[in-house]
């Protein structure tokens, strides 16, 4: 610990970093806080958790058990390693230790590996209760010849959303054991189900809940979130029930250093940053070097093998052994994955690299340094991949590195943002038409719907007789039952709002399918000549059969991504809410109004640009030839008064470029505050925009029918327009790049300047 702290020490004195610090953040030492068991909690249960070394209970798994044995929904958000695994392990083993012993639990993990964790720690403690408990895993690796037996006898059974989805509710007659005697749902990292994703667990979660209800059982719910600003709110709308929220950590923390660092400017004209993969590799190899313990993680793939290339040469130029520097990601085999975790967790390697999937609670011990090489996306997910350094005593240290990406430049340079409490909320919309739609279907093929039967928030006997229409359900007696031969789940994806989709090909691995990109997502991310990214691997498109809805890619390696070019004509339908904006500027001048409101939006993608890694450099274009695609969805929209057009006109702002500018930097500032990926929203300027004439900037909802990130956005725009304005200003291009409001070629000459004149006027 104390070379942690030697290094810190030697990053202050060194010129070449201490420049490069835009926020050193120091965390003091916390004392473990306690509580008591739970005196309901069978006794033998307690005795089992001591002989396994846990004398007591931090205090937040003391309080989340308790909540939980009380018969309560729980959400419990503490930080990474804080021992959250217990706060649902315990209720569960002692309602078969106690209650009843036939009794079942669902876990569902979002990962393989996460599950296969959880597994592991959960069948050691049942072990030393020296109770026969069966806990299986059930995903698309479960053998045929082990399916029967984990439906009759799995006391836990261990999935994932997507198997629930399909492979679960679907078949519910032959798990009959399971939903009779279900008394507990455990729901692991809340925090990633949000959007179009989040939506369609909200829906899931319903039908999950409509088959137990015909069985007769009623299980409880016990959550666990990384920090948001909304966890119980998410909860609450995920599963449809009241959450009791537990967020006052009791477990120990030693000393721990959050280091911001913006790596040096190459390029002042264009805002070019060093690459933050030299930089990340630079930094962690002065503590490896030292014999610190050390995770890095990267964005990509392809990041991860390169810096785990950079660290074994840095080891090997130290006369240190390179093979004690692993790398870890998807597409490793299980057998490898497990080997690196546990070589981590017992110190046989001294550093890990790793793409976001160690940033889950994969037991990996506690290390003394982590590097992140570029901004995860979101707070949430920063402090997850920085909690993975910290023991309990000690000093460890967190340094985020900052790509020159719009995001990280936001954050690297606003660290109120990040230290503050948590802006991001997680949200979803589980009222989506087109995702509630397939639910029912898939809800009636379980069971059939009773006239006036409720699905969530309202009734849907309106959609029933929409779906009687196009002949997949049929109207008998008081009940609509399923009269079609598909089977709607396998039709239907977790991750897309349209059930129309387009099925991706491998070509590089014997035609086998890919994943899969909704209709509307298709023209912007699997035209031909797109790079098309998949857990972080590259792919080309190098056909797209538009008619068969199937893109055919191929694996490549380059320094590039592609951002294709959107040209959106937008209908206003309705307007739902409005306001004026009110000016600041102490001029006389009639300002703007905000609007939030549901909109028609008819698109083609004439042009795509390449886009280099690293600088975001624009290095070409490419043509498109796809159809034009219509779709409503929510969207907020700022509208500047005609008097103020020409006030700003008169100063000589040039009203089309500055509203391109605003409109990129607003597009770029939204995820820090709205817990979204920079794709999930579209924002479109105009200088006359058809509805009122008027200048305007929209910002829509991707996804046909809207997820609720407009409506956020109408909620809190002026503090977007604020980051905005001080993302633009603080960059240090002169007349705009693509870590601010879009490079000079795009917005003009004077498109940044223009943009905060206008920002003026509405902050």
């Amino acid at each position: 610990m104390a070379d942690v702290e030697r290094i810190l020490s030697e990053f202050q004195r060194d010129p070449r970093f201490s420049k490069n610090i835009t926020f050193w953040h120091t965390l003091p030492a916390e004392p473990p806080r306690y509580g008591e068991w739970p005196e309901a909690m069978a006794p033998e249960l307690i005795e089992a958790m001591r002989r396994r070394g846990v004398e007591h209970l931090y205090s937040h798994q003391s309080e989340a058990v308790r909540l939980a044995l009380r018969g309560d929904n729980v959400i419990v958000v503490t930080p990474t390693a804080s021992g959250k695994t217990l706060c649902y392990n315990l209720p569960v083993l002692d309602h078969l230790t106690r209650v009843n012993p036939e009794a079942r639990a669902l876990y569902l993990f979002p990962t393989k590996a996460l599950s296969q964790d959880q597994v592991l720690e959960l069948r050691e403690t049942a072990g030393e209760l020296g109770r026969p408990l069966k806990i299986h895993t059930f995903d698309g690796d479960t053998p045929a010849s082990a399916r029967r037996a984990i439906r009759n006898s799995g006391h836990v059974v261990v999935t994932n959303p997507d198997m629930l989805h399909t492979g679960i509710l679907p078949h519910h007659t032959l798990w009959i054991r399971l939903f009779e005697n279900l008394q507990y749902v455990v729901v692991d990292e809340v925090h990633h189900y949000r959007g179009v994703f989040g939506s369609h667990l909200a829906n899931l979660m319903r039908r999950l809940r409509r088959i137990c209800a015909f069985y007769g059982s009623n299980p409880r719910f016990i959550c666990c979130s990384a920090t948001i600003a909304n966890p119980k709110e998410l909860a609450e709308r995920l599963f449809g029930r009241r959450f009791s929220l537990v967020d006052d950590n009791g477990a120990p923390r030693g000393e721990k250093h959050f280091i911001f660092y913006n790596p040096p400017v190459i390029n002042e004209e264009l805002g070019i940053r060093k690459s933050v993969v030299s930089e990340a590799s630079r930094i962690a190899a002065s503590f490896l070097e030292n014999n610190v313990q050390t995770i890095v993680f990267g964005r990509s793939r392809l990041r991860v093998e390169i810096l785990t290339t950079y660290l074994k040469r840095a080891m090997q130029r130290a006369k240190k052994d390179p093979d004690r520097i692993r790398g870890y990601r998807g597409g490793y085999l299980p057998n490898e994955r497990r080997d690196i975790e546990e070589g981590t967790r017992s110190g046989r390697y001294l550093g890990v690299v790793s793409t976001n999937a160690l940033e889950l609670g994969i037991d990996i011990g506690r290390l003394n340094a982590a590097v992140l090489a570029g901004y995860p996306g979101s707070i949430a997910s920063t402090w997850q991949q920085g909690g993975r350094a910290g023991r309990s005593q000690g000093t460890s240290a967190v340094v985020l590195v900052a790509s020159s990406a719009p995001l990280d430049q936001f954050i690297i340079q606003h660290p109120r943002f990040f230290f503050g409490a948590s802006p991001e909320s997680g949200l979803i919309n589980p009222q989506n038409l087109a995702i509630l739609a397939s639910h029912l279907k898939c809800g009636a093929f379980e069971l059939p719907f009773a006239d006036g039967e409720a699905f969530g928030e309202d009734e849907v006997d309106g959609l029933l007789r929409y779906l009687e229409e196009e002949r997949v359900l049929r109207h008998a007696g008081d009940k609509w039952h399923w009269s079609s031969q598909a089977y709607p789940a396998e039709e239907i994806s977790l991750r897309s709002a349209s059930a129309e989709n387009f099925v991706i090909i491998n070509t590089s691995d014997h035609n086998k399918v890919l994943g899969e990109v909704d209709l509307h997502s298709a023209p912007m991310l699997i035209h031909e000549q797109a790079i098309y990214l998949h857990q972080s691997r590259q792919f080309v498109i190098d056909q797209l059969d538009w008619e068969g809805r199937t893109a055919y890619a191929r694996e490549v390696e380059v320094d590039y991504y592609t951002d294709a070019i959107e040209e959106s004509d937008i209908k206003v339908i309705a307007e739902d809410m409005s306001d004026r904006i009110q000016t600041r500027s102490g001029e006389s001048v009639a300002s703007a109004t905000r609007y939030f409101g549901e909109v028609s939006v008819s698109t083609i993608v004439p042009k795509y640009k390449k886009i280099r890694f690293e600088t975001h450099e624009n290095v070409g274009y490419g043509d498109i030839h796809l159809p034009q695609l219509d779709k409503q969805t929510e969207s907020y929209w700022m509208e500047i008064s005609a008097e103020l057009a020409n006030h700003l006109q008169s100063l000589g702002v040039d009203l089309g470029g500055g509203l391109r500018a605003l409109a990129t930097a607003l597009g770029n500032v939204a995820p820090v505050f709205v817990l979204c990926d920079p794709k999930d929203i579209h924002a479109a300027p105009m200088v006359r925009a058809p509805f009122s004439g008027l200048p305007t900037i929209y910002i829509y909802d991707v996804y046909p029918g809207g997820i609720g990130i407009a409506r956020k956005i109408f909620d809190m725009d002026e503090r977007l327009f604020t980051a905005s304005r001080e993302l633009i200003e603080g960059c240090i291009c002169k007349s705009g790049c693509p870590s601010c409001a879009g490079p000079s070629l795009e917005i003009g000459e004077r498109g940044k300047s223009s943009a905060l004149e206008i920002l003026k006027y509405l902050t």
